[in-house]
């Protein structure tokens, strides 16, 4: 297939491309430093410095879209806010836009969103059908999907990924806490008791690969079928390290620092894969120890 990406260099877009040339497919990717993409990417890699060279999507059998200023990188400041909504609005516009255009579109568009679709619904178990929490985090996901949607026709679906904190060897949460908890600093925030709805980046890009292949639409919960509570999460990074997790940061401690992105590790889904498992995905990361290990271990 002819695959165009957005987002390529980010931490799905890292691992996902070098499976895809591995199928044979042909890739092509769209970046804002052209050069360091390439530097990063394989030399097979095809990269175009924006969207704006394209006329139309006639060429492409299918557009993986993972575009998206990372979200819990800084404050959320109103300015922070709106960065975080455009950098996944309009590059999503511009490839609806594209495709809309396109007298031979993609067969597929696979979007990014995020399970903070559904906003911090606590004990709730959070399948695709659950209505959302209306706040920050659903309304930057629910006008990314919308805009998504708009190109749902016979000849072109969409699936939408709703995807959790991904476990990966560099980059990511991991990237973050593994430094702590490596010198013991490290333990639960808040209560503990917020659920952490995580997925393996194996499994995240076997996924991604699945809804490439079949014949599927609609929105995807991209994690483990066994989310867990924070404490939980730390405790067993903290066994898989052999250190001390047991430095909680208080949760008025992490409002102060982070403001109102806090909700992001304050609160969390209880979600669960329903929609992919019915669809015949087997994962291969379900157990959070065995996960952690692996990914401890290449890092």
């Amino acid at each position: 297939m002819q695959i165009l990406i957005t987002g390529g260099t980010g931490l799905i877009g890292r691992h996902l491309i070098p499976r895809l040339l591995e199928l044979k497919h042909s890739i092509t990717v769209v970046s804002r430093s052209p050069a360091k993409a390439q530097h990063l990417l394989d030399a097979r890699v095809t990269v175009l410095q924006g969207l704006s060279t394209l006329a139309q999507l006639n060429d492409f059998d299918a557009v993986i879209n993972l575009a998206g200023e990372p979200i819990a990188d800084k404050r959320w400041s109103e300015a922070q806010k709106q960065r975080l909504c455009d950098s996944r609005w309009h590059i999503t516009q511009q490839l609806a836009d594209l495709i809309k255009v396109s007298e031979n579109p993609p067969q597929v568009l696979i979007s990014g969103s995020a399970a903070g679709y559904y906003g911090d619904l606590g004990e709730v178990v959070v399948t695709e059908e659950e209505p959302p929490h209306n706040e920050f985090t659903h309304k930057l996901c629910a006008r990314w999907e919308q805009i998504a949607c708009e190109v749902q026709s016979e000849r072109t679906r969409v699936c939408l990924l709703r995807t959790g904190v991904v476990f990966a060897p560099k980059g990511g949460i991991l990237g973050k806490l593994l430094p702590l908890f490596r010198l013991g600093l490290g333990g639960p925030i808040g209560n503990g008791r917020q659920y952490l709805a995580w997925i393996h980046i194996d499994d995240m890009v076997n996924g991604i690969l699945w809804l490439l292949d079949n014949d599927l639409r609609g929105p995807f919960n991209m994690v483990s079928p066994y989310p867990v509570r924070n404490e939980q999460f730390a405790h067993t990074l903290g066994h898989v390290l052999h250190r001390p997790a047991v430095l909680r940061a208080p949760a008025f401690a992490v409002r102060m620092m982070m403001g109102e992105s806090s909700v992001l590790v304050l609160g969390g889904q209880r979600a669960l894969p329903k929609r992919l498992e019915a669809a015949g995905f087997a994962f291969r990361w379900y157990d959070l120890e065995e996960a952690l290990q692996d990914v401890v271990n290449s890092a």
